[in-house]
C-alpha cells in the first residue's frame, strides 16, 4: 500500500471519536438550552404570581374603599343634623312644665317636638351614630375638646367635671367632639406678694 492509498483511507478510531464527541457537545448545548427555557420560566411562574398578589391586594383594597364609602358617606350630612338634634334638645328643655300643665297646646307641642327628637335618635342609631356624653370620664383629647379648666376639689385632676356640648360618633370615627370642662388640680393657698 502506497503512502497515497494510506491517506486516502480514514482510520476507524478517528471517526468513532468525532462521532462520539458529536452527540456529547449536543447533549451539552440542549441541556444549556433547557437550563435557560427552565429559568425563563421560573422568572415567568415570579412575574404571574407576583401580578395575581397585586390584583388580589387591589381587590382587597377596592371593597374595604367601598365598604367605608358606603359606611361613611353620610358623615356631612349626619354632621348638619347633630345640629337640628342639640336644637330639639334645647326646644324641649325651654318649655317649662308648669307652662304645658296650663295649656293644653303647649303641652301638645312639647309631645311633638319630643317625638320628633326621639325619631331622629333612632334614625341616628340605625345608622351607626353615638351621642358621647363624657360626664366624669377621663378626658380623652380624642374623643374630647376641652374648653375650660375648672379647680374641683371633688373630682380628679384630668376628669371631665362640665359637657358644654355633647360629642358624637358615626362608626368608629369621631363626627364631632365633646365640648367639655376638665378638672383642674385645686391650688394651694396662692400667697400674694404685698410688698412690691
Amino acid at each position: 500500500m502506497s503512502e497515497e492509498e494510506a491517506q486516502a483511507v480514514p482510520s476507524e478510531p478517528t471517526e468513532t471519536a468525532s462521532e462520539s464527541a458529536e452527540p456529547e457537545a449536543m447533549a451539552r448545548a440542549m441541556q444549556a438550552l433547557l437550563d435557560e427555557k427552565e429559568k425563563e420560566l421560573a422568572a415567568m411562574k415570579d412575574q404571574a404570581l407576583r401580578a395575581m398578589a397585586e390584583t388580589e391586594n387591589t381587590r382587597r383594597r377596592t371593597e374595604r374603599e367601598l365598604a367605608d364609602m358606603s359606611k361613611y358617606a353620610v358623615t356631612g350630612f349626619a354632621r348638619d343634623l347633630v345640629n337640628v338634634l342639640e336644637n330639639l334638645q334645647r326646644a324641649v328643655d325651654s318649655i317649662p312644665s308648669e307652662l304645658q300643665q296650663e295649656n293644653p297646646a303647649v303641652a301638645n307641642l312639647a309631645k311633638g317636638v319630643e317625638m320628633t327628637q326621639q325619631e331622629l335618635l333612632s334614625v341616628f342609631a340605625r345608622q351607626g351614630i353615638k351621642r358621647l356624653d363624657p360626664m366624669g370620664e377621663k378626658f380623652d383629647h380624642n374623643y374630647h375638646q376641652a374648653v375650660a379648666q375648672i379647680e374641683s376639689p371633688d373630682a380628679e385632676p384630668g376628669t371631665v367635671v362640665q359637657v358644654l356640648q355633647a360629642g358624637y360618633t358615626i362608626h368608629d370615627r369621631l363626627l364631632r367632639p365633646a365640648m367639655v370642662g376638665v378638672a383642674a388640680a385645686a391650688s394651694a393657698d396662692v400667697q400674694l406678694d404685698t410688698k412690691a
